[in-house]
């Protein structure tokens, strides 16, 4: 009876929007779609209940996938999608972790430095090739990007505030080298006063840096066994200060205030201070080099990577408040030969989109982002 509290009052007495998210498992998950669909109820009324759970555990696309027939629709599916994405780097429920001793401290050393092997003379070593990146992006409060964010007050920012959904997305042919996915010509900056997005630049972790550095940091523990794409790995935590990081923010593009005008305490522009949000001098790129910490997912048997969970440990003063990512490698066919490259990244981040604006400080949004890779030549 307790199991089915929770979910019946979830469901008939209905979670406003601005309650804290309800934290489920999985399972829960399961049980809230099947409770849903046995109620008759329809797409948009089961879209608005997910958009406020929040999963305790890593939702995978397989178990997603099982989920189809209590699906009722397309924003429903949306939400999934969201919150995948959301639980990337969380463990996963217990089914997806295989009931086996953890290796010894001597096979622990094995295993990280077949994966330390595996990631500067295999993964560092391989040839140049291309891709078709397809990306969507889901975000929160996105149409408040259309306005001028400095001349409006706060209460018209809360109130205008939006769920995640999904917004937009891209396909662009990308390249890589030693395995390192490059900066893509064909991206474009974007910025929050003309299309309320963010864009994030620069290259993406580097595996054989990322185990460098981890290795050096001296931080590296056991986790668990996972089971991920049917295969069993070694899941392996690691953190890496500040001193030791090479790993680098870079997002574009955030409004500078101090030159789009001033802002009264009822929210008014100040005379003279209209006309300028739109310059090109009025906004500004975000980069730091940061700490970081994550795991590493590695076949115990040839070292190979396949998962890589990187998350930056930023400030509470940072434009970017959270940046986690999953990248997932698989074996792909390029040309005569099979090379593991990466498949998939995910990607969950909150910033506060305009950090110069002291009224406006309280006001965060999410931004996610999911990119599929194919084609590879």
């Amino acid at each position: 009876m307790k199991r089915i509290g929770w979910l019946v009052a979830l469901i008939l007495a209905g979670t406003p929007v601005w309650a804290a998210p309800q934290k489920i498992t999985v399972e829960q998950l399961k049980e809230l779609l099947a409770s849903t669909k046995q109620a008759g109820k329809g797409d948009a009324d089961v879209a608005a209940e997910l958009r406020n759970v929040e999963l305790t555990e890593q939702l995978t696309h397989g178990t997603m996938n099982g989920m189809a027939p209590n699906v009722p629709g397309q924003l429903t599916t949306e939400q999934l999608y969201v919150l995948e994405i959301r639980s990337a780097v969380l463990a996963p429920p217990a089914g997806n972790v295989p009931d086996k001793p953890a290796p010894d401290a001597a096979g622990q050393k094995a295993i990280l430095d077949k994966a330390t092997d595996y990631a500067s003379k295999t993964f560092a070593q391989l040839p140049a090739v291309s891709a078709t990146k397809v990306t969507r992006r889901f975000q929160d409060g996105s149409q408040q990007g259309q306005q001028n964010p400095v001349a409006r007050n706060n209460a018209n920012l809360a109130a205008t505030a939006t769920p995640i959904k999904y917004t937009a997305s891209d396909e662009i042919a990308v390249s890589f080298k030693n395995g390192v996915e490059q900066d893509s010509p064909s991206s474009q900056k974007t910025v929050w006063g003309q299309n309320g997005m963010i864009a994030m630049m620069g290259q993406e972790p580097v595996l054989s840096t990322v185990m460098q550095e981890a290795q050096e940091s001296g931080k590296i523990t056991w986790v668990r066994w996972e089971q991920v794409f049917g295969e069993t790995m070694a899941v392996f935590s690691f953190a890496v200060d500040k001193k030791k990081s090479h790993y680098a923010v870079n997002y574009c593009c955030f409004p500078q205030v101090s030159q789009a005008g001033q802002m009264s305490m009822r929210g008014t522009e100040t005379p003279g201070g209209a006309g300028n949000y739109q310059s090109q001098d009025s906004w500004k790129n975000w980069k730091a080099t940061v700490p970081y910490h994550g795991q590493i997912f590695v076949n115990p048997e040839t070292g190979v990577v396949g998962r890589l969970i990187i998350q930056a440990d930023l400030k509470g003063s940072d434009p970017v408040r959270v940046e986690s990512q999953r990248i997932d490698y698989g074996p792909e066919k390029v040309g005569d030969k099979t090379l593991v490259v990466p498949v998939q990244t995910l990607i969950d981040t909150v910033e506060q989109p305009y950090p110069d604006d002291v009224q406006a400080r309280f006001i965060m949004r999410h931004t996610l982002f999911a990119a599929d890779y194919k084609d590879y030549k």
